[in-house]
C-alpha cells in the first residue's frame, strides 16, 4: 500500500504529541461566503498544543491580491513567534479536513522547510477518532535553532510564468476551481474578476483529491488516474492555480504524492489573472 509522505495520520500524531520537537498548527481558512472566522474558532476549539497559523496575516500585506506569499524574512519571523525553528517538525491541519492546510504546507516548502506534514482528514478526522480538543492556548517555546527562510523558486509561479507556459505549451496549467467557475458559467466571488479560465488550462476540481467523510486524500491509484486524464505524467511540468491560491495547494500536495517533485503554484491565481484586462480569458 502506498504511504503518503506529506501526510500524517491521527494515530501517528497522537503518538508524537509529547515530542518537544513537534509543533502543530491550525491553518484553517474559509471563503468569505462561508461566514466563518477561523481565528475565533481556534480560540473555541483546537487540537491540544496547536498554535494558530493565520493564512491572511502571514502574507504580503502590500499586495492587493489576497494572502500572497510574504517575504522570506517576514515568514521566518512569523514562524519564530509560533515556536518553529530550523529543525522543528511541523504538522498542519484545518477544520474542513483537507482544504487550507496544504496552503500552509506549500508555504513551508517554498521557504525551504522540508519537515512538514498535513494531518490527513484534519480536525474532523481527529474528532471522529474520539480525540479531545481544548480552548486553552499553549505557551510558545523559543526554538534553539531559529527558522531561516531559504526561497525555493521551483514551487512558485507568477503571472508571467503562467502566460509563458500557456503560450509555449511548456507546462500543464491545471485549475482547481469547480467546472462551472472554470467554464465561466458561474460568477466569480470577488468583485472585478471576470468569469472563465486561462486559454489552454485544464480543469481538475480540488474536491476530487479527497474521498470519504471525514475527507482524506484519495488513494494513490485514484489520484494517478485523475492526473492522467488531464495530461500529467511523471515528466510533465505542472503549475496549479485556483481562485486565490488556496485549493491549488491541495492539487500540488496530491501531485507530489503521485509524481514526487516540486509543483509550482500560481500564487495570484484567478484573483489576479481574471482582474487583469491584459490577460486573455476563455469561457465554456
Amino acid at each position: 500500500m502506498h504511504r503518503f509522505t506529506s501526510l500524517i495520520s491521527v494515530p501517528d500524531l497522537v503518538a508524537r504529541q509529547s515530542d518537544e520537537n513537534l509543533v502543530t498548527l491550525d491553518a484553517s481558512w474559509y471563503l468569505p461566503s462561508d461566514g466563518r472566522n477561523p481565528g475565533a474558532e481556534y480560540l473555541t476549539r483546537h487540537i491540544p498544543g496547536a498554535h494558530f497559523f493565520d493564512i491572511d496575516t502571514v502574507s504580503d500585506q502590500t499586495n492587493p491580491c489576497p494572502h500572497m506569499l510574504p517575504a522570506g524574512s517576514m515568514f521566518a519571523e512569523q514562524m519564530r513567534t509560533l515556536g518553529i525553528g530550523a529543525d522543528t517538525d511541523v504538522v498542519i491541519y484545518d477544520a474542513k479536513g483537507l482544504f487550507s492546510a496544504p496552503r500552509a504546507w506549500w508555504m513551508f516548502r517554498v521557504f525551504g522547510h522540508r519537515s512538514v506534514k498535513v494531518l490527513n482528514g484534519g480536525l474532523p478526522a481527529w474528532l471522529a477518532a474520539g480525540r479531545s480538543t481544548t480552548a486553552a492556548k499553549s505557551p510558545v517555546a523559543v526554538p534553539a535553532n531559529p527558522f531561516s527562510a531559504q526561497y525555493c523558486p521551483e514551487w512558485v509561479a507568477d503571472k508571467n510564468d503562467v502566460a509563458m507556459h500557456l503560450a509555449q505549451d511548456s507546462a500543464r496549467v491545471v485549475d482547481a476551481r469547480s467546472a462551472s467557475r472554470f467554464a465561466g458559467a458561474e460568477a466569480e466571488p470577488r468583485p472585478g474578476v471576470r468569469p472563465g479560465h486561462m486559454p489552454g488550462a485544464r480543469n481538475l476540481h480540488y474536491a476530487k483529491m479527497t474521498t470519504g467523510e471525514p475527507a482524506v486524500l484519495a488513494p494513490e491509484g485514484d489520484l494517478r488516474a485523475l492526473f492522467d486524464a488531464v495530461g500529467i505524467d511523471h515528466s510533465t511540468p505542472v503549475v496549479t492555480t485556483c481562485g486565490s491560491g488556496i485549493s491549488a495547494c491541495l492539487l500540488a500536495l496530491a501531485l507530489t504524492e503521485v509524481h514526487p517533485r516540486p509543483v509550482a503554484v500560481y500564487d495570484g491565481s484567478w484573483a489576479e489573472w481574471g482582474a487583469d484586462p491584459n490577460c486573455r480569458v476563455e469561457r465554456a
